[in-house]
């Protein structure tokens, strides 16, 4: 009688948490479909978002969705995102969950949140930031991206950058500060996800997860791999 009255409060509990966990999974999807959104505005207007070549070209590609400056004694701002890795047959892997933070950098126009796109255009910053944590300027240069099909005339010192950034606030294209911000995985969103970190899920080709569905939509919409393409 213990034994079946000890499986009841197992099956209570079980019922009790499922809720939590459902909200907690809603919260990814919604932080998904957000990025999902920011990539859209981003890259949907040829002439004035971030240039197709660029995007086809990437290593890899992170999205924050309304990165806010904090209030803080000496200033820092922090935002969370997804990022997708480009894999050696050209494809875009699971999306995975990733963190930004950082002090003593702010936004050059004074405003108090903005949407951020980070294009990878080297395979060191997406290894440094899977090996521990990335500082931007410090472990990856990083420079404002190029707009629109003006890229052909961007100047050397952008194009030479492992990470160009994109930002956007109020439908206005922003400029921003990132020297000095950390890039780090959101294992806590992982696990709840795909039931694995970060790295288990970028060795593991065919992960995915339905949570995470909608951004990379929008990825194989803008920027489709190989195998998409030819299926188009």
């Amino acid at each position: 009688m213990l034994i079946k009255h000890r499986w009841i409060l197992v099956i209570l509990i079980l019922m009790a948490a499922a809720p939590i966990h459902a909200k907690v999974v809603k919260h990814q999807y919604d932080r998904a479909q957000r990025a999902a959104d920011v990539l859209q505005s981003l890259t949907g207007t040829p002439e004035k978002g971030i240039p197709k070549g660029l995007l086809d070209d990437a290593k890899g590609i992170a999205v924050f969705p309304h990165v806010v400056k904090g209030a803080f004694v000496i200033g820092g701002s922090w935002g969370k995102g997804l990022l997708s890795v480009r894999e050696r047959n050209g494809n875009w892997g699971a999306p995975i969950y990733v963190d930004l933070a950082g002090g003593s950098y702010g936004f050059q126009i004074g405003a108090e949140a903005t949407d951020l796109v980070l294009v990878f255009r080297s395979e060191h910053g997406v290894k440094s930031m899977l090996s521990s944590k990335l500082k931007l300027g410090a472990d990856a240069s990083v420079a404002a991206g190029p707009v629109g099909r003006t890229a052909q005339a961007a100047t050397d010192v952008k194009l030479n950058a492992e990470i160009l950034a994109y930002s956007r606030s109020k439908g206005v294209f922003a400029g921003i500060a990132l020297d000095g911000a950390v890039i780090s995985l959101d294992n806590s969103a992982n696990e709840k996800v795909y039931g694995m970190d970060g790295k288990q899920v970028l060795a593991h080709p065919r992960a995915s997860s339905p949570v995470t569905k909608a951004f990379q939509a929008a990825l194989l919409r803008y920027s489709p791999g190989p195998s998409t393409a030819t299926t188009q």
